[in-house]
């Protein structure tokens, strides 16, 4: 009888402990990932780092739902993290916070002036002794170590979200589309990260997202965690080796100046084929005039928020689909394979046909990306892979019209950049062959992946 009153007793206690247990929790994180000296940027298309002119960082959040795995999001201030790349981080950052690869994400800003990483990548280039080119190995897999080695102190140390908030504000004189088209519907200027031709800066701004979005966590009157997404190209000049943020980086740390004491984290949406081009000349007085026009805009949806209760109504849920990329035709295997083992061609492009191929091979092994989507009420947070057009972003959007839908793009990277079935046509850089490695099929595999996801 003794017992069976203690195991009741027992079980009574562990339900009145799991009930007082709160919907969600937070944890936030924070670590330096800046490169030494000598490390190759941008995937070898930049000069290697000569000097740091500000820090580079890992950063996110570890939500933990009641009686849930946690959820962890990251954002790196890094040009990219492709195939097996994302593997490794997803599976460290996993083991660290006690969830699944799964319930995962990774995003960089896509900073130019920055590394990247695929491991695999680096292990094709290695037989043909081009090891170590791409980006700084050993660098990589300490970043690794140390991100997860935050995750799991931020696991340790959550405290309960009683609150969720979100707003939007307008970027102003920020974000154009690159790609202008002329009379017969093809790319007729593409304006870059800067752009001084005055018969392209003169176009209209064309298809963009102009809004920031700002997502706070609250521990009742005290923000924990403020996620911003703004979508862009995040360069205002680049590619003489001075490690660095960008932009975007400068705008982060303004609004952590106004609000101190949350986290503030950044992500880049599905600005493939957005960028300051319109509005920045590549001077280097632009850059922080951009990361002010910015954090203005930061600052206007932050300000503009609308604060809910998380309470037992509330919905929370993580979800994911796997996609397969199709791979674009272009990518021949023998042909790549003979660029990559032709000596006499610049290093830059036999680097470059790496990637190719390692895609190609990806896809061909079967590899999928995950498409994930973190509901909490009325916020969306939707996690992309590639360098996504913006229609992808507003087309996400409008699946859900009453919520606020906030986009991170440039997840797993190995895809380079992702455009529209019919933009393939069009011509311009980013949906050329040395660009992108898929399909223009891309389009119906992505928008089914993302109507399932948002249902």
């Amino acid at each position: 009888m003794r017992y069976w009153i203690a195991l009741v007793g027992a079980m009574m206690v562990a339900a009145g402990a799991n009930a007082a247990a709160p919907r969600l929790s937070v944890g936030t994180f924070k670590v330096d990932v800046t490169p030494p000296i000598g490390t190759p940027l941008c995937d070898a298309l930049c000069d290697p780092a000569v000097a740091i002119d500000g820090p580079l960082t890992a950063r996110g959040v570890v939500l933990v739902p009641k009686d849930e795995q946690p959820v962890v999001l990251v954002a790196l201030d890094w040009v990219g993290v492709g195939n097996d790349g994302q593997d490794a981080f997803k599976e460290a950052i996993a083991a660290a916070a006690g969830t699944t690869p799964e319930r995962v994400a990774i995003h960089a800003l896509h900073q130019h002036d920055a590394p990247g990483c695929d491991f695999g990548a680096d292990r094709l280039a290695s037989e043909y002794g081009l090891g170590g080119k791409l980006f700084n190995v050993d660098f990589a897999r300490e970043a690794i170590a140390r991100t997860a080695a935050a995750v799991k102190e931020a696991t340790g140390k959550v405290v309960p979200v009683t609150h969720v908030s979100h707003g939007s504000g307008k970027v102003e004189r920020v974000g154009s589309n690159r790609r202008c088209l002329g009379p017969d519907g093809k790319v007729k200027w593409v304006r870059y990260t800067a752009c001084t031709d005055p018969e392209a800066v003169a176009q209209p701004e064309g298809i963009i997202d102009p809004q920031a979005r700002a997502i706070g966590f609250w521990n009742g009157d005290e923000p924990i965690a403020i996620l911003t997404y703004y979508a862009t190209h995040p360069q205002s000049y680049y590619g003489k080796g001075r490690v660095n943020a960008d932009f975007p980086g400068m705008a982060r740390a303004l609004r952590e100046e106004a609000v101190p004491g949350p986290l503030h984290v950044h992500f880049n949406g599905a600005g493939g084929n957005i960028g300051a081009g319109k509005y920045n000349n590549g001077t280097p007085e632009m850059r922080p005039e951009l990361a002010k026009r910015l954090a203005a805009g930061m600052a206007a949806a932050w300000e503009s928020s609308e604060k809910q209760p998380i309470d037992d109504a509330t919905v929370i849920d993580w979800s994911t689909e796997q996609i397969a990329l199709p791979p674009g035709k272009h990518l021949n295997a023998e042909e790549l394979t003979a660029t990559i083992a032709d000596k006499k061609l610049p290093e830059f492009d036999r680097l470059q046909a790496v990637r190719h191929l390692q895609f190609l091979r990806e896809c061909e092994a079967g590899r999928q990306v995950t498409l994930g989507r973190l509901r909490i009420g009325e916020v969306d947070l939707l996690h992309l892979p590639g360098e996504l057009f913006v229609e992808y972003q507003l087309a996400a959007q409008g699946l859900r019209p009453d919520a606020e839908v906030c986009v991170a793009a440039y997840g797993d990277y190995g895809s380079g950049y992702i455009g529209l079935h019919d933009s393939y046509a069009q011509g311009g850089y980013e949906t050329s062959d040395r660009a992108s490695r898929v399909a223009p099929s891309v389009e119906g595999v992505l928008m089914k992946g993302i109507q399932q996801l948002m249902k």
